[in-house]
């Protein structure tokens, strides 16, 4: 058998990853039994009349959970109920989806209490990550409410 080479790149590209992906993608539904396509989920935010995205909420679902990898607004929006819109927002199109939850993480710097008020728990930290902070993994079960 013929070792292969161990290459660090470099440039990395993302053909790079989509090529892992699909091998480990392809390996997990033959273990599984349970092929799902990973299926992005994107809330804007945008300013009325302007084009500029300004905030959202970046996810994927597969598995029958919803991944939220990304939600940010911005400083001057905070406090008016847009990140609660965007959370709840994402939940209903994860039911839509047939998810039984969702999960993601938040830095101590970020927002796990906001995550915690709506519903999340925590079952996992990184401490010290970054530095002098946290790293908090959260979930909710959609099925069980």
């Amino acid at each position: 058998m013929i070792t292969p080479d161990i290459i660090a790149p470099d440039k990395v590209l993302p053909e790079h990853r989509q090529a892992i992906f699909r091998l480990l993608d392809a390996f997990n539904d033959e273990r599984t039994g349970f092929p799902d396509p990973v299926t992005p989920l994107a809330l804007l935010l945008k300013e009325p009349g302007r084009d500029a995205i300004i905030g959202g909420l970046w996810g994927v679902s597969y598995w029958n959970w919803l991944f939220v990898d990304l939600l940010i607004v911005p400083a001057a929006y905070r406090g008016q109920g847009l990140g609660t819109a965007l959370l709840k927002g994402a939940e209903d199109k994860a039911r839509e989806r047939g998810c039984i939850g969702v999960w993601l993480l938040s830095f101590s710097f970020q927002a796990p209490r906001f995550y915690e008020r709506h519903g999340y728990h925590s079952f996992g930290k990184i401490e010290d990550y970054p530095p002098g902070h946290d790293c908090t993994y959260l979930f909710k079960r959609l099925d069980l409410e």
